[in-house]
């Protein structure tokens, strides 16, 4: 079958799966405190839809997928949805996760053939964790990321958004647990992308101001992976990496391999696109996969060449039903 490319001859190997808009915590660059409202539980894709689609995309040429959220952990049967995407002999597959309800599944994760995760985590200090992510607990976090190392879900990498006024003093706390752990920790650039209102040009701090704080930095090899990230390490050695993503001020979009299929069953093919098709109601009447295909092909087709995000309203996109 002919490989799934866009408009601009970009191959589309890498599917972010988002399998609940649900979170845990109520992040303030991403949800309101109150007042979310949240896809009803039976527009959400079964175990068995969400792993039809992933062989769809498997037969499109899709190697790589990520499951995401919302929080996916939140999700009852995050684990039957692992073990039926285990089975499928992907060449890489990851979870991003908050990390709070890491711990104890770590390990399940990792039997059910998941091979490595992401941790969102923007503060080292416990006061501030929950003003930030105002629920949750640090230390169950942290608990987390040793449980996952300890299951071999490897590499571990940490995703640090950093914000003015917000974490950027920690950004050299990160660079030491880069230093002292095997963790491979990535900033990213805050995106005005959430419904809180909370992205302000004030509080947007540029990649090379974060890279510049970092101090000393020396080439390294790259973790395994499909992102944006560029990767250095402190100099002077180190057990894990540093990662950085900017999606403001250093555009990635040139080498972007990826599409977006929201927990409802909505493919989306760029993060900062407002086009999408509804999947769900096709797959639930029962087509044979080539109307799927068509569909699929048709947004990949739709693909924007860039993203659009620093000319569109903050406040127009939720991240939690996009995936991350």
């Amino acid at each position: 079958m002919e490989a799934l490319r866009d408009g601009f001859g970009r191959r589309l190997d890498y599917l972010r799966l988002s399998i609940t808009d649900r979170c845990n915590l109520r992040c303030v660059y991403c949800l309101p405190l109150s007042g979310a409202s949240f896809a009803s539980p039976e527009d959400a894709l079964s175990p068995a839809e969400i792993e039809r689609l992933v062989r769809l995309a498997q037969r499109l040429g899709v190697t790589k997928v990520r499951v995401t959220g919302g929080e996916p952990l939140v999700r009852r049967d995050v684990l039957e949805v692992v073990s039926r995407l285990g089975r499928l002999g992907l060449r890489d597959f990851s979870l991003s996760t908050n990390g709070v309800l890491l711990a104890p599944l770590a390990a399940k994760l990792k039997d059910a053939g998941l091979h490595r995760v992401n941790v969102s985590l923007d503060t080292l200090d416990p006061a501030r964790f929950l003003r930030v992510a105002r629920f949750g607990e640090l230390p169950a976090v942290l608990e987390g990321l040793r449980a996952a190392l300890a299951a071999g879900l490897s590499p571990v990498k940490v995703n640090v958004v950093v914000g003015r006024g917000l974490n950027d003093d920690e950004i050299p706390a990160f660079v030491d647990l880069a230093r002292r752990r095997p963790l491979h920790v990535r900033f990213i650039e805050l995106m005005p992308i959430g419904e809180t209102g909370f992205f302000t040009p004030e509080r947007w701090l540029p990649m090379p101001a974060i890279r510049a704080a970092c101090g000393p930095l020396e080439p390294c090899v790259a973790p395994v992976g499909s992102g944006p990230a560029r990767y250095l390490r402190p100099a002077g050695g180190a057990r894990g990496t540093l990662g950085f993503i900017g999606a403001m001020s250093c555009s990635f979009c040139a080498d972007c391999n990826r599409m977006r299929l929201t927990s409802t069953g909505r493919l989306v093919p760029c993060l900062g696109s407002e086009k999408g098709t509804d999947l769900r109601k096709p797959l639930r009447a029962g087509p044979d996969d080539a109307v799927l295909e068509a569909l699929w092909r048709r947004t990949a087709a739709d693909k924007p060449e860039r993203h659009e995000l620093a000319t569109s309203s903050p406040r127009e996109r939720f991240m939690c039903s996009l995936g991350g």
